[in-house]
């Protein structure tokens, strides 16, 4: 923990048992049933306690008290794009959500540098910003019960052609 965090504190909530990175800052946090979200710099972290990059998160939505995250995970990679599969949304209620909700989705928005839709064979397709990381990474999310063989080769043709786009250093 950096100076700040020792004179200070860290930001958490009293209670939470994450081990933030040096450098992470507390952005929000809000108690839910079983533990807390904590939104920081780096993610988000779900109660457990994990932290989630704000790259791998692919929907979040307040309504109803509750926020509702859609994780993806990686699914492998086509050339230098990383193809993601989203797991099923979880619901977390929060009785006093504080800055949480708008905090996740500036974060989750502000982490997407271009979107595209590719209707055939269905696919979004992503430049993100990862966090703590430069530049971007290609993302590709294949909808449910497309053929993901033909997403990936798409999508390495895509990553393919990006990497033709780039300056040399």
């Amino acid at each position: 923990m950096g100076l700040w965090g020792r004179l200070f504190g860290s930001g958490a909530p009293a209670g939470f048992t994450g081990a933030l990175e040096a450098d992470e800052r507390v952005l929000a946090s809000a108690a839910t049933g079983d533990g807390f979200l904590v939104a920081t710099s780096l993610g988000l972290w779900l109660p457990g306690p994990r932290r989630v990059g704000w790259h791998l998160l692919s929907k979040a939505v307040w309504r109803g008290g509750a926020l509702t995250v859609v994780e993806a995970e990686e699914d492998g990679v086509a050339g230098e794009a990383v193809v993601l599969r989203d797991l099923p949304p979880v619901r977390y209620p929060l009785a006093t959500p504080g800055k949480v909700p708008e905090v996740v989705h500036a974060r989750v928005t502000a982490s997407i540098r271009v979107r595209h839709r590719h209707e055939e064979p269905g696919a979004w397709f992503l430049q993100r910003k990862v966090p703590g990381r430069d530049g971007v990474v290609l993302q590709v999310r294949p909808d449910a019960g497309v053929d993901v063989a033909r997403v990936r080769r798409i999508a390495e043709e895509v990553a393919a052609k990006i990497a033709r786009l780039k300056p040399v250093d």
